[in-house]
């Protein structure tokens, strides 16, 4: 469709007259972001100004910057949890929202045990909504003909569950695809999933993935591109495949479904699509039962142009086995999102993922920066925190993102740590360096999850690529047990050549090498005041990680959200692991380490 030039883009010419309103949007909010968020910050504050939290603080209707920085503390969740169980428990005044609290956003609570209930509102599916709607425009700028097929998406619901007081508890993508948003979405050529509402909706996991999967067979040649929304999804999806592309087979052989889907909606929309197809199911079979899937995504997808799927954070470590499964295909990462609010997204979608930037959108939610030195002791009394507003944060510093929202979260602490890579005109774009949290400590070393990724990817490349071998999932412990204590390394592992798998010998050098990679404290401790023992790494056998993550599921964890924990301690979680490890190995020798110079 030709475009009006009027309408065309500096982020580059627009697929259709559609896409250039989309595009002309995110130059001009991001273009005025300062402006955005002044008027952004103004309505949150005069439409809550009665509520109890705002009335607390004396802001007295005051909806100026100056005010709202001087008069209120920053929090984290434990700070409002009080004000959130009188909510859950049925309490309807305006406590934090002048809104009404239209359903809780539950976190995926894998990251820090017990999960959280964020508040939410109606108006917030908008908002939602309006970021969904900018992805595809950005992703049409760099590959074309998007609307000559199908995605592939592999998207689930949780059951959801009520608070004593009524109201909804469930995943923010629970709460999307059960919207009226999503059901009844207009049709978009650019943005058809082979996926039915029907299988997406189901709650029973098994009927919507094999349905799902089902679909997309048939659809094969449709298919454009591949997606879940995590990494760790679509690998599941490979797994499923491993495990049932037999029966999968046998239904589009005969044109019958699968007994298992006993879904009323379900079944009927199979029986309007699944016809025989003799020739497919033998193409299944003959590419599924071959020992070496590598390359089974193109080799079943043929016409797929990418995997949209997130790998930043500590997704990145999936990248070499959905490289292995693809046969390379570029990775898109497009938007940054969590139960508290959408941040942004990806105006370079079809970057390296190491190269990943988001763009916030300035009209989410009023973004604030908590400036974030690795080295620092942490915030003080004497030495309160000077936060960074949007447009004012400097490329190359790391900070820590504080958001104040519609719904009624004020100046919260979300957890993650963002690096400045550059602006898009007045808009900051970040790298999502990783979550807060510490993962694992014995004494006084503090391990965090990007180093302990970069340990187990290290260790990985230095001694397990020559014998094309690859970690597909890790987890780990502080056992404290031992006298000293010492860090437990999980390893599940890609044994590519059976006849060419590591020994025990290249297994205890890969605790060494993980060792000399983490932080010097961490190897004084090993080296000179003994107060950790050797890092032990414990090979578990292949699924292992699919049942924690069924575990988790029966325990009522999101399966769109879910990502393995990189730490555990959750004793049923240990005894599985436990149950599973087919070798042990230990460190041979104490890292390298000298005595440092103390500031």
């Amino acid at each position: 469709m030709a475009v009006d030039s009027a309408l065309s883009s500096p982020l580059g010419p627009p697929a259709c007259e559609k896409d250039a309103k989309a595009l002309q949007f995110i130059e001009e909010t991001t273009r005025n972001a300062d402006a955005v968020q002044e008027r952004v910050l103004s309505e949150i504050l005069s439409r809550n100004a009665n509520t109890e939290y705002l009335k607390r603080f004396n802001l007295n209707g005051a909806n100026d910057r100056e005010s709202f920085k001087s008069k209120l503390p920053m929090i984290t969740y434990e700070d409002l949890q009080p004000e959130i169980q009188r909510i859950a428990n049925g309490d309807r005044s305006p406590i934090l929202s002048a809104h009404p609290i239209s359903e809780f956003l539950t976190s995926s609570g894998t990251s820090a045990g017990e999960r959280k209930l964020m508040p939410t509102i109606q108006e917030e599916l908008d908002r939602r909504q309006l970021l969904y709607s900018l992805l595809m425009p950005v992703m049409n700028l760099y590959v074309p003909g998007l609307d000559k097929g199908k995605g592939l998406y592999f998207l689930f619901v949780k059951s959801e569950t009520k608070t004593p007081g009524g109201l909804l508890a469930r995943p923010v993508l629970t709460s999307y695809y059960k919207s009226e948003h999503f059901k009844t979405r207009p049709y978009d050529p650019y943005n058809v999933y082979t996926s039915p509402n029907e299988a997406i909706l189901c709650p029973d996991s098994f009927q919507s993935m094999y349905t799902q999967m089902l679909c997309g067979l048939i659809q094969r040649k449709q298919v454009l591109r591949l997606g879940a929304v995590f990494a760790s999804g679509l690998l599941r999806a490979i797994r499923f495949l491993q495990l049932n592309w037999a029966q999968l087979a046998h239904d589009l052989q005969t044109g019958s479904l699968n007994q298992k889907v006993t879904d009323p909606g379900l079944k009927q929309h199979m029986d309007q699509v699944l016809k025989p197809d003799p020739e497919l199911a033998e193409l299944i079979s003959q590419e599924c039962s071959k020992e070496n899937w590598e390359g089974i995504l193109t080799r079943i997808w043929p016409n797929t142009k990418y995997l949209d799927v997130i790998v930043t954070g500590a997704m990145a470590q999936y990248i070499p086995t959905l490289d292995y499964y693809s046969g390379g295909l570029p990775l898109a990462c497009t938007m940054y999102a969590s139960s508290e609010c959408y941040f942004g997204l990806n105006l370079n979608p079809m970057c390296k993922p190491s190269e990943v930037s988001y763009t916030i959108m300035p009209n989410m939610a009023y973004f604030e920066f908590l400036p974030h030195d690795p080295n620092s002791a942490g915030l003080t009394r004497d030495s309160p925190p000077k936060l960074v507003d949007l447009v004012d944060v400097e490329v190359g510093k790391e900070y820590e993102l504080v958001i104040s929202t519609y719904a009624g979260l004020y100046r919260y602490r979300v957890g993650d740590i963002l690096r400045v890579t550059g602006f898009h005109n007045s808009a900051p774009q970040f790298h999502f360096v990783r979550r807060k949290n510490v993962l694992l400590s014995i004494d006084s070393d503090k391990t965090d999850e990007a180093e302990l990724q970069k340990a187990v990817e290290n260790a990985s490349s230095q001694l397990l690529n020559e014998f094309n071998t690859s970690v597909v999932e890790y987890t780990s412990y502080a056992d404290t047990k031992t006298i000293p204590g010492h860090y437990v390394i999980y390893w599940e592992l890609l044994v590519k050549e059976s006849a060419n798998s590591p020994d025990e010998e290249v297994l205890s050098q890969c605790c060494l090498a993980m060792e000399e990679s983490l932080n010097s404290v961490y190897r004084q401790g090993r080296v000179a005041d003994h107060s950790i023992g050797p890092l032990e790494i414990r090979v578990v056998q292949n699924g292992t990680f699919e049942e924690l993550m069924d575990y988790a599921i029966s325990r009522g964890a999101s399966i769109n959200q879910y990502k393995v924990p990189r730490c555990v301690n959750f004793t049923p979680i240990m005894e599985l692991l436990d149950s599973r490890v087919v070798s042990t190995h230990f460190s041979p020798a104490l890292p390298h380490w000298t005595p440092e110079r103390r500031r």
